[in-house]
């Protein structure tokens, strides 16, 4: 089996900028060890201006937008402005990257997000295998009253989500009210179609499930907004969608510093030209088994780039282990998403992996340059000749460890 891996480099010209990517290979018998470093999403952000809803799209988002909401009346800057309220329920099964970005990025744009969980637990195994821990159970929302509703999407638990009653109610009311709720991948078709929450609207969803769509309704774009109700169509969207519910919430110029800040502006960028492919230090690499995969995580570990890094993995069938530097495998990360980890790093260490991948945020690589045991295990990677990695602020553990010597980052 060939694994290929990538080497980000900026230009000297374009500093802030992410470069596309070139192949970067390492054969099985190779003595040196192969790093790279990637950049991602900064974890310490100030919280954008709240301005008035723009009844224009961002381009940046651009989504398809039938008839929608009115642009409301300005707010006055002598009183304090209550927070946006936004409820995610999750279950069994549902996909964890839709969740997680969702999560983040409406909670870095000002947003009081409430997790909950459809199940009789608070603990919910994702579709890609990540845990996720919600906030409260659906129960305790029915008498609340919500800025937005938004349903990730993924299998079986979009099916999970149209299941719940007490859901049902909230989203029926939401669209009763005229007030925002969307959903993404599986879930237009599988939970709210189901619930007559499409009548008459313009909708999209994942590729797989357009057929349950109706037919004059469907439309095939990356994110369809049609009056109080936005769809969009799966994990690789997750971005457009949660930054096209921020604009809807806060304005476009909120959302279009948000997503500057989470490095969207680099699709624009490639697309300019701006960009420029360097490799360094190329090796090939081989395995004849299926690689295995550490991600270690810590308090404070930016949530977007762990379950991003473990659900692409292990969708292209990569044995990933999750493991704590914490004392306990429960993890609070950078914006607040809770999520379990497969082991500890002390019982993760007994194992020999192809590759370690450090995900960013600032407080949780504090917490991984703290592990003794993360160190050591590094230390052995580099010495065998195996492949480690870091994105965001991680590569500064990298660094401390003498582990960047002859590469360029």
């Amino acid at each position: 089996m060939e694994s290929v891996l990538c080497h980000l480099s900026a230009a000297a010209t374009v500093p802030a900028r992410l470069c596309s990517l070139k192949p970067l290979t390492m054969n099985s018998s190779a003595t040196s060890s192969v790093f790279f470093v990637s950049m991602g999403i900064p974890s310490q952000h100030e919280t954008p201006t709240r301005r008035r809803l723009s009844s224009k799209p961002s381009k940046m988002v651009s989504p398809t937008i039938q008839n929608a909401p009115a642009t409301s009346s300005s707010e006055s800057s002598s009183s304090p402005v209550p927070p946006k309220k936004v409820l995610i329920p999750i279950g069994f099964g549902t996909e964890e990257m839709e969740a997680v970005i969702m999560i983040d990025v409406l909670r870095r744009a000002g947003a009081e997000v409430i997790v909950a969980s459809v199940e009789p637990q608070l603990e919910i195994k994702a579709a890609g295998g990540a845990r996720l821990v919600a906030d409260t159970f659906i129960s305790s929302c029915s008498d609340k009253v919500f800025d937005l509703v938004a349903l990730p999407g993924g299998m079986p638990g979009s099916a999970r989500l149209r299941d719940c009653e007490v859901l049902q109610k909230i989203t029926s009311k939401q669209a009763e009210d005229k007030r925002l709720y969307g959903a993404i991948c599986a879930a237009p078709a599988i939970t709210l179609l189901p619930w007559g929450l499409l009548r008459r609207k313009q909708m999209t969803c994942h590729p797989a499930f357009m057929d349950k769509l109706p037919t004059f309704w469907a439309v095939k774009s990356n994110i369809q907004v049609s009056g109080e109700v936005t769809t969009s169509q799966g994990p690789g969207t997750s971005f457009q969608f949660a930054l096209c519910l921020v604009e809807q919430l806060f304005g476009e110029s909120v959302a279009k510093e948000l997503g500057g800040s989470l490095l969207m502006h680099v699709d624009a960028a490639a697309a300019a030209g701006n960009c420029i492919k360097e490799e360094f230090n190329t090796i090939e690499w081989s395995v004849d088994h299926n690689p295995r995969v550490l991600v270690p995580v810590a308090n404070g570990s930016e949530g977007i780039e762990v379950i991003t890094i473990v659900d692409v993995l292990r969708r292209a069938k990569v044995d990933v282990v999750v493991a704590s530097v914490e004392k306990s495998a429960h993890i609070l990360t950078s914006c607040g998403t809770k999520i379990v980890a497969d082991k500890l790093i002390n019982d993760a260490a007994q194992s020999i992996y192809d590759l370690i991948v450090l995900p960013g945020g600032i407080r949780g690589a504090d917490k991984l340059q703290r592990s003794r045991v993360l160190k050591k295990m590094l230390r052995e990677q580099e010495t065998a000749g195996r492949i480690y990695g870091a994105v965001c602020s991680a590569p500064a553990v990298l660094q401390k460890q003498g582990l960047l010597k002859v590469i360029r980052s």
